[in-house]
Parts: structure tokens; C-alpha cells; sequence
């Protein structure tokens, strides 16, 4: 069984305003996940340096950083990031080119998690509707490309339907775990993150990660899912 997590950590910006990267370290480690798919996880401006520096993420959680950065001050692409336990087998990784306005975009790793081959995919989709299903869209496509693997899908999709929109390009080949409301952290309305499976894996458990800290310390709620093999 795999535990798999996905947090928009907005910037390491809590909803007091103030950036606390050593907040959602400690978030992290409430989780407890395996992998965890981050968005916002860069600064967008300037260098776009890490929100959270690499020397905490390794003093003070379990994790390393999936290397998708093309700036060096970076853990991401376009914000988004992977962790993974240190010593973890990273078979191949990537970044997905998606139609944007804003900057985002997508990033899969292929890494040997839980006794099996697993491909892990981090995305942050736009707000535009439109532009989403295009994102959606693309991003499908570039995976149906990849060699078939075991896949999970996390990040913001920024829908607030249930079924329509973005989630509606993803159903034609992965299920939606049923993970609850997330945004906003003091009170979650809106399932804007997602996290899906391929049909090779199973859904035991999922949810949204509630805790003190958890509503201070970004403006979106972790959300979460246990895995097995179908």
C-alpha cells in the first residue's frame, strides 16, 4: 500500500499572510504520505527560488526533491514539485508543456515506490475553464505517449465542478478519488484538488488532511489517498 498526497502550499504563505515554509514542513510530517505532489512550491518571481529551501526540506522532513528545475534556486517547474523518500529509485522524469497563460504546467516521475513501479504526476492547471480543458487535455495526451506504468495524477485543477470541465478530459482514463472539500484551508467549499488513479491501481482510503496547522499554513488543505495495485 502507498500513501500519496498532493498540497497547494501557496508559497509557504499562510492565511495570517505570513510566509512559514517551516509550517508546511510540519504539515508534511503530520501526513505522512510516500510521495507527495507539490504546487506553488517556487517563489514566481526573480530567481524563483525554492518557497521552501532544500536544506529544510532535508533537516526537517523525510523528503528529497524529484530534480525538474531549470533555474538553480528551484525544487520545481513552474512550481511544481515532487518529494520522495531519500534513496528513492527514480527510473525517469519529465515536465508536460500544457497551453498557458499563467505560468503553468505539469511534471511526472517514474520511481520504484511500495514494492512496484509508479509514475507520479504534479500539475497545476489554470483558472481560466477554457484553458483548463485544453490543460487537461494535453496532458492526457503527453502521458498516453509515456510506456504504460502504474499512474497517479495530483494537483490543483482549480474546477470547482465535480464532473465537468478538466475532470471530465481525465475521465476517460483515470477515476477520481473522492478526497472532499480543500480550499478555502478555514473553510473548505471547493474540491479544487484532485488526485486520480489509472485503472492498474485501487483506491482504499482518501481524504483532506484537517488539522490546527493545516489551516494556517497555506490557503488550500493536503489532500490524500492510499493506493494498491488493482
Amino acid at each position: 500500500m502507498l500513501k500519496v498526497a498532493s498540497y497547494n502550499m501557496r508559497k509557504g504563505i499562510g492565511t495570517d499572510r505570513v510566509r512559514r515554509p517551516d509550517r508546511i514542513c510540519d504539515v508534511l510530517c503530520e501526513i505522512g504520505a510516500d510521495v507527495v505532489a507539490l504546487q506553488e512550491a517556487d517563489r514566481r518571481f526573480g530567481a524563483r527560488a525554492a518557497a521552501i529551501p532544500v536544506e529544510m526540506i532535508a533537516r526537517c522532513t523525510p523528503y528529497t526533491h524529484v530534480d525538474f528545475a531549470r533555474r538553480p534556486d528551484s525544487i520545481g517547474w513552474h512550481g511544481n514539485a515532487i518529494l520522495v523518500p531519500r534513496e528513492s529509485r527514480i527510473d525517469a522524469r519529465g515536465h508536460i508543456d500544457i497551453p498557458t497563460i499563467e505560468p503553468r504546467g505539469a511534471v511526472w516521475a517514474d520511481l520504484e515506490l511500495g514494492g512496484g513501479p509508479i509514475r507520479i504526476v504534479a500539475m497545476h492547471l489554470d483558472l481560466s475553464g477554457l484553458r483548463r480543458r485544453q490543460q487537461a487535455r494535453a496532458i492526457a495526451e503527453a502521458l498516453g505517449r509515456l510506456p504504460v506504468r502504474p499512474t497517479v495524477l495530483m494537483g490543483d485543477l482549480n474546477e470547482w465542478t465535480l464532473h465537468g470541465g478538466a475532470v471530465s478530459e481525465f475521465a476517460h482514463h483515470y477515476r477520481m478519488a473522492p478526497t472532499g472539500p480543500s480550499f478555502h484551508a478555514r473553510r473548505p467549499v471547493a474540491r479544487l484538488d484532485r488526485i486520480m488513479v489509472s485503472p492498474a491501481l485501487t483506491i482504499e482510503a482518501c481524504g483532506v488532511h484537517h488539522s490546527l496547522k493545516s489551516r494556517h499554513a497555506s490557503d488550500h488543505l493536503p489532500i490524500w489517498a492510499r493506493i494498491v495495485q488493482a
